[in-house]
């Protein structure tokens, strides 16, 4: 369980009854988003209260009422889920700044101008989101923050998502190193290893890092390494 110090009020009013449970915000975050977390990794205490602040536990009938149980992992879930998690004014910020670096990093990765054919600078994407006034909701999903993003950016920036697909070839005194690298940082298709020791594969990566991923090449191979476009995938 998580300290004391750490925790924040979750709380969910039904039924004329108030539940609170003492959590950690960015936990609580998780689990809001679905993600499969531990309760007692979220949580300061295993008690349901009426009042967490006097410590005042909420009943067993006032928990059947309105969960039709007295299971504190099922109530707790229910309580993070669908009520209120009451952050600090510098946690709010915290966590707000975070994700808004999130959102702006994927799409800086993984996105393009389409009338450019390169990517938006981070810089921009920042300064299109304050002129669409988008807010950043600290316990959503990266994935339902960027959809919401991109959605209020497309009225002020060209905006095309695509991988590119491309063909690689390391030479031998290169290649065993290589690997490693290149599939950290892209989706292999296939690979294959040529009978003079040199290394092959068909990777897609996001087109916004593609200036990137081309430079991760060259340190890896000395310049000597092939790279070829074979398709854009939209």
């Amino acid at each position: 369980m998580i300290s004391l110090d750490h925790a924040v009020v979750a709380r969910l009013d039904s039924h004329g009854e108030r539940f609170e449970i003492l959590v950690d915000p960015r936990q609580a975050g998780l689990v809001r988003q679905g993600q499969p977390v531990n309760m007692e990794d979220v949580v300061a205490a295993l008690n349901v209260f009426g009042n967490a602040s006097k410590a005042t536990r909420a009943s067993d009938e006032a928990l059947m009422k309105v969960f039709q149980t007295t299971d504190f992992v099922t109530i707790a879930r229910k309580i993070i889920e669908k009520g209120e998690i009451h952050l600090t004014a510098e946690q709010r910020k915290q966590m707000i700044d975070e994700k808004r670096r999130q959102v702006i990093t994927f799409i800086a990765r993984n996105s393009i101008n389409p009338q450019t054919g390169h990517p938006h600078p981070p810089a921009r994407i920042e300064r299109g989101m304050e002129e669409a006034r988008v807010n950043i909701d600290p316990f959503k999903h990266l994935d339902e923050l960027v959809k919401e993003t991109v959605k209020a950016l497309r009225p002020l920036l060209p905006i095309r998502f695509e991988e590119l697909r491309l063909a690689i070839k390391i030479p031998p005194d290169f290649a065993a190193k290589a690997y490693g690298d290149i599939a950290a940082g892209s989706v292999m298709e296939k690979d294959e290893w040529l009978k003079d020791g040199s290394w092959v594969c068909v990777v897609r990566i996001p087109a916004g890092i593609q200036g990137d991923f081309y430079d991760l090449i060259n340190k890896l191979s000395k310049g000597e390494g092939q790279v070829k476009i074979l398709n854009q995938v939209y």
